[in-house]
C-alpha cells in the first residue's frame, strides 16, 4: 500500500468514524430506538461493525477516492456509493422487516449519500494534500 493511499484510507475512516459516531450516539440513536424497538440489540456487536468500516473505507478508496482526480470527483462519487450502498441495505430492510419504514429507509439513505460523499472528500484531500 502506497503512502498516499494510506493517508486516504485512514482519513476517510477517521472521518466515518466521528461522523457517524455522532450521527449514531448523539443525534439519532434514540430515534432509531424508538422506531426499530425490539430489532436493536441494547448494545451492538462490536466485530461486524468493525469489519464493515474497514470494508466500506477499502471500497470508498478502492473505487472512489484513488480514481478521482478533484475532490468534487470524489465527493460525487461518494454521493452515488453512498446512495447505491446504503440503499441496497435500506431497501432490502424495507423490503424484509415489518418495523423498517419507508421514511426510515429515505433518511438513512439520504444519511449514507452525505456521509460518503463527505468522507470520499476528506479522504481525498487527506490522500492529495499530505501526500505532497
Amino acid at each position: 500500500m502506497s503512502r498516499k493511499s494510506l493517508y486516504a484510507y485512514l482519513g476517510t475512516l477517521l472521518a466515518f468514524l466521528v461522523l457517524d459516531g455522532l450521527w449514531l450516539g448523539v443525534l439519532m440513536g434514540p430515534t432509531y430506538k424508538s422506531l426499530l424497538g425490539a430489532l436493536m440489540l441494547d448494545q451492538p456487536r462490536l466485530l461486524p461493525a468493525v469489519l464493515f468500516y474497514l470494508l466500506y473505507v477499502l471500497g470508498c478508496v478502492v473505487l472512489v477516492i484513488l480514481p478521482s482526480a478533484s475532490w468534487q470527483r470524489a465527493a460525487r462519487l461518494g454521493a452515488l456509493l453512498g446512495l447505491v450502498a446504503y440503499g441496497t441495505y435500506d431497501l432490502s430492510n424495507w423490503a424484509t422487516l415489518q418495523g423498517w419504514s419507508a421514511g426510515l429507509a429515505l433518511m438513512d439513505m439520504a444519511w449514507g449519500t452525505c456521509l460518503t460523499a463527505i468522507c470520499c472528500t476528506v479522504g481525498h484531500l487527506c490522500a492529495n494534500r499530505l501526500w505532497r
